[in-house]
C-alpha cells in the first residue's frame, strides 16, 4: 500500500461501515419507538436494557478491539497464514466471551437494575427484555469477531450486505411480534436477525476469504494468536469498559431525577447514536488503513491518513448535529407526545453539537493510535476524566446542583473535549511512532524467519 491509495481506500471503506452502523443505530431508534408505543414507562425500560446490554457487549471489545488490528498488520506485512490463524482462533474466544455475557444478562439482570437505580415502574420491564436478549448477546460475539475480519480483509461491502440482512429480518419479526409479545417480541426478532447473520458469516468466510471453520475452532482456545490480538484488545477493551462503566454511573443518576428524565434521555440517546456514527464510521475506517500501512511500513502515509481523517469528522460531526438539532421538536414528537420531553430532548440536542466535535477527536485518534500498537496510553491518559468527569461531573451537575439533563450533557462535553484533545496530542507529536515502528519490525523479522 502507498500513500496514493490511501485517500480513495478511506471513502471505499467508510461509506459501507457508515451505512451498516446506520442500519444498526436505526433498528434500535425503530425498536424505541416501537416500545414507547406501548408506553412511555416501556420506552424508558427499552432504553435502560440496551444501555446494559450494550455495557455487557463491551466485553466482547477484549477480542474486537484486538483482531483488526492483528489481522490487518499481518495483511499489510503478507503474512496471510499468520491473518487466518488470528482469525480462528478469536471465534473461539468470542464463543467463551458470549457465554458468559449471556449468563450475566440472564443471572444477573435484577442486580444490574438496581445498580443503575431504574425506576420502580421501569426495572420489571427492563429485566425482562434484558433476560429475553441474553441468546442474542452470544450470537452477537460471535458476529462482531466475523464481520471484524471482514472488513478487515477489506470486505466491507459483503459485511454491509449482511447487517442489511440481519436488521431487515429484526424488523420484520419485531413488527410482527412487538404488538402480541411487548418488548419480549424485540428480544425474539434480535435471535431470528442475529442467527441469520451467524449464518450468513459462515458462508462469507468460506466462499470469499477461503477460511473454512472446523467444529473444535468454536470452542477451542489457542494461545499464541491470541496473545498477539489480546496485546492490542486488553487495553482496548479497559477503555471501552472504563467509559462504559463510567456512562452507566451517569445513568444512574439520570435514573435518580425520575422516569421522565429516564424517557427523554432514552429519546434524545437514539439521536445521539445517530448522529456519532458518521464520526465512528471514518475511525473503524481508519483504523483497518493504518492498521495496513503500520504492517507495510508506510508510517508517514499513516500519519498524514489520520489528519485528513480527522478534519473530516469534524466537519461532519457539526454539520450533522447541528441538523438533528433544528429537526429536534419534529423528531422527538415521533417518540412522545409530552411537551415536558420535547422541549428537554431539544434542549439536550443543542449541545450535542457541542458534544460530538469532541467524541470525533476520541473515536478517531484512538482508533488509529490503537493500530500502531499504541493501546495502553488511552486507558491511561483517559482514566482520570471518564472516573472525575463523565461519571463524577453527571452527579455533581444532575443531581447535586440540580442541572438535571442539562447538567449530565456538560459533563458528557467536557469529558469528550478533555480526553479527546489528549488523544490528539499523543498523535500530533509522534508519541505511538515507536510503537508502530516495534509492530512492523515484529512482522518483518517472523516474515523473514
Amino acid at each position: 500500500m502507498t500513500a496514493p491509495s490511501a485517500r480513495p481506500r478511506l471513502f471505499s471503506l467508510t461509506w459501507p461501515l457508515l451505512l451498516e452502523l446506520l442500519l444498526g443505530i436505526g433498528l434500535g431508534v425503530i425498536g424505541t419507538a416501537l416500545a414507547a408505543r406501548l408506553s412511555d414507562d416501556s420506552g424508558a425500560a427499552f432504553g435502560l436494557a440496551n444501555q446494559i446490554f450494550a455495557a455487557l457487549f463491551v466485553l466482547f471489545r477484549v477480542i474486537g478491539a484486538g483482531v483488526s488490528v492483528a489481522v490487518t498488520q499481518a495483511l499489510g506485512a503478507g503474512r496471510r497464514d499468520q491473518a487466518d490463524a488470528v482469525a480462528r482462533a478469536t471465534v473461539g474466544a468470542s464463543t467463551w466471551l458470549g457465554l458468559g455475557g449471556a449468563g450475566v444478562a440472564l443471572l444477573a439482570a435484577g442486580p444490574l437494575l438496581r445498580l443503575v437505580n431504574a425506576p420502580p415502574e421501569v426495572a420489571p420491564l427492563a429485566g425482562l427484555l434484558l433476560q429475553a436478549l441474553a441468546p442474542a448477546l452470544l450470537i452477537d460475539a460471535l458476529n462482531a469477531t466475523m464481520a471484524s475480519v471482514m472488513r478487515a480483509h477489506l470486505r466491507s461491502r459483503e459485511a454491509l450486505m449482511v447487517v442489511v440482512l440481519i436488521q431487515v429480518v429484526t424488523l420484520a419479526v419485531a413488527l410482527l411480534a412487538m404488538p402480541h409479545l411487548g418488548l419480549v417480541g424485540y428480544a425474539l426478532a434480535c435471535l431470528c436477525g442475529r442467527g441469520v447473520g451467524l449464518a450468513l458469516h459462515i458462508l462469507l468466510w468460506k466462499n470469499r476469504l477461503n477460511l473454512r471453520l472446523q467444529p473444535h475452532d468454536w470452542w477451542r482456545l489457542v494461545p499464541a494468536p491470541l496473545a498477539t490480538v489480546l496485546h492490542i484488545g486488553i487495553p482496548g477493551a479497559a477503555e471501552n469498559i472504563g467509559w462504559r462503566l463510567a456512562f452507566m454511573t451517569s445513568l444512574a443518576a439520570v435514573a435518580q431525577l425520575g422516569a421522565l428524565a429516564l424517557a427523554t434521555h432514552a429519546y434524545t440517546m437514539q439521536f445521539l447514536h445517530v448522529i456519532l456514527i458518521f464520526g465512528l464510521a471514518v475511525a473503524f475506517a481508519v483504523e483497518i488503513l493504518v492498521g495496513h500501512l503500520i504492517g507495510a511500513g508506510e508510517l508517514h502515509a499513516a500519519h498524514q491518513l489520520v489528519r485528513r481523517s480527522l478534519g473530516l469528522g469534524l466537519v461532519v460531526a457539526l454539520a450533522v448535529s447541528g441538523s438533528f438539532a433544528l429537526a429536534g421538536p419534529w423528531l422527538l414528537r415521533q417518540f412522545t407526545a409530552d411537551p415536558r420531553i420535547i422541549e428537554l430532548g431539544c434542549t439536550l440536542l443543542w449541545w450535542t453539537v457541542l458534544v460530538e466535535p469532541g467524541r470525533v477527536f476520541n473515536m478517531v485518534v484512538i482508533n488509529a493510535l490503537r493500530a500502531t500498537g499504541d493501546a495502553r496510553y488511552p486507558v491511561i491518559a483517559g482514566a482520570a476524566s471518564m472516573v472525575l468527569v463523565l461519571a463524577g461531573g453527571s452527579w455533581l451537575l444532575g443531581v447535586h446542583l440540580g442541572w438535571g439533563l442539562v447538567g449530565v450533557w456538560i459533563a458528557y462535553a467536557a469529558d469528550e473535549w478533555i480526553r479527546g484533545l489528549l488523544m490528539w496530542r499523543r498523535w500530533a507529536t509522534l508519541g505511538w511512532l515507536p510503537h508502530a515502528r516495534a509492530a512492523h519490525r515484529k512482522l518483518r523479522r517472523a516474515r523473514a524467519g
